[in-house]
């Protein structure tokens, strides 16, 4: 256990190793949450039922932050048939991590005829944090999923800028040994890739949202884009990736403010819905928080 009231010169608090498994099945009419396994501060809340039989849970890390040495494991399966929709009720603060690397692995498993929508809400780094960030999507063939990723570098609200740190973003999208899409990015708080026109472009804000699926065409793709914004504070773009019989669609977002990014995000997920998992989009509760 931590022990707060410690100095950090002294003793460097102990870190947190937590894992949460949850498996989502068909029963009758709805989605049941039929296992939901963990060991340390990570939870989930009750399940709901806000479009019927469409099951929807909240990951809660009660914490509130991942500090150098924590280790967090997500481990979700939606069996063929199920529909589960699963978001987090805040932001993940990465804190200053004391030199040490804080991690997070999430894996997603998507049967066939399944769909999930993973809508965690954004990653902010703190100064001098050591953020791993994995996501590993597997879609089974009739599967369907939509996610997203955001990330703030530096804490907005308190101007603070993210000078010193890394981040590891590490995404993985496929079927079985098949993958789709790999990406594994390695940035430093001082690399030129931050200010760079082909990087970030000064910009701090940082979001992907990809869509699994059969209904992952090029015409959605092109729909899409006329959505989509372009101008310097805030940008976005869409691509459509096809192998091995599966598609995908990927959108980017960089922006100066967290709020515009997240609306961007939402709006390409309330467009794609349909479309990707034949259910229409319904705005979560937590949103409006």
């Amino acid at each position: 256990m931590r022990h707060p009231d410690f100095p950090s010169s002294l003793a460097v608090p102990a870190a947190w190793q937590a894992s949460l498994r949850l498996r989502f099945a068909q029963r009758s009419q709805r989605t049941a949450l039929v296992e939901r396994r963990h060991q340390g501060p990570l939870l989930v809340q009750k399940p709901l039922y806000p479009e019927g039989g469409i099951c929807h849970a909240v990951i809660l890390h009660p914490p509130a932050g991942i500090a150098g040495g924590d280790s967090l494991d997500i481990d979700v399966t939606v069996e063929a048939g199920a529909h589960a929709v699963l978001a987090t009720p805040g932001a993940t603060k990465w804190y200053k991590s004391l030199g040490r690397d804080a991690a997070q692995q999430v894996r997603l498993s998507v049967g066939a005829g399944a769909r999930l929508d993973w809508l965690p809400q954004e990653n902010i780094v703190f100064d001098a944090a050591r953020a791993r960030i994995a996501t590993v999507l597997d879609v089974a063939p009739g599967g369907s999923a939509i996610g997203w990723d955001a990330v703030v570098l530096g804490r907005q609200a308190s101007g603070e800028q993210w000078a010193r740190g890394v981040l590891w973003l590490d995404t993985r999208i496929g079927a079985g040994e098949r993958a789709l899409w790999v990406e594994q990015s390695h940035l430093e708080a001082d690399s030129p890739l931050r200010t760079a026109v082909a990087g970030l472009d000064g910009l701090n804000v940082l979001g992907t949202l990809w869509a699994v699926g059969e209904g992952a065409t090029q015409q959605l793709a092109e729909a899409l884009a006329e959505r989509l914004p372009y101008g310097p504070e805030l940008r976005a773009g869409v691509t459509c990736v096809a192998a091995h019989g599966q598609s995908m669609l990927l959108v980017r977002v960089l922006g100066r403010q967290m709020e515009a990014v997240r609306h961007v995000m939402v709006d390409s997920w309330s467009a794609l819905r349909e479309p990707m998992h034949g259910v229409a989009a319904r705005p979560l509760r937590l949103w409006a928080t």
